[in-house]
């Protein structure tokens, strides 16, 4: 997602083959990550020898929460019902913990990713 927000202002889509390569991330398991974002409309793809995949919205209008779900799915603690008090304290401060994550990744956007990220790299020295 970092690299389809860099090339968000592209004319050209962003090859699979290049987000592999950069990210040494396997092009099978890739290409299936793609298809979840693509699935929830989060991303499309353009067929052909020039395809590839773009976001469909600005980097600052999508928060890793809504990448996190595309790829984990609903991750809403189900009700239960615990016998004991110990029980229920746990639960309860588990469901604390999962809402301040979500929080946390809902406040976060790709445009403020992709900044920090550009950030780290101007500041590497390379020899």
């Amino acid at each position: 997602m970092l690299e389809l927000a860099a090339n968000y202002n592209s004319a050209d889509p962003v090859r699979v083959r290049e987000i592999a390569e950069h990210h040494d991330i396997p092009p099978r398991f890739l290409v299936q990550i793609l298809l979840q974002l693509k699935a929830t409309g989060l991303i499309n793809s353009t067929r052909g020898a020039s395809g590839g995949y773009r976001l469909n919205y600005p980097p600052r209008e999508v928060t890793l929460a809504q990448v996190m779900q595309a790829i984990d799915g609903d991750s809403d603690q189900p009700e239960v019902t615990a016998e004991s008090a110990a029980m229920q304290v746990l639960y309860q401060t588990w469901n604390e913990a999962a809402e301040a994550q979500r929080e946390v990744l809902e406040a976060i956007t790709f445009a403020e990713l992709l900044e920090q990220a550009r950030s780290k790299d101007a500041d590497m020295y390379y020899i």
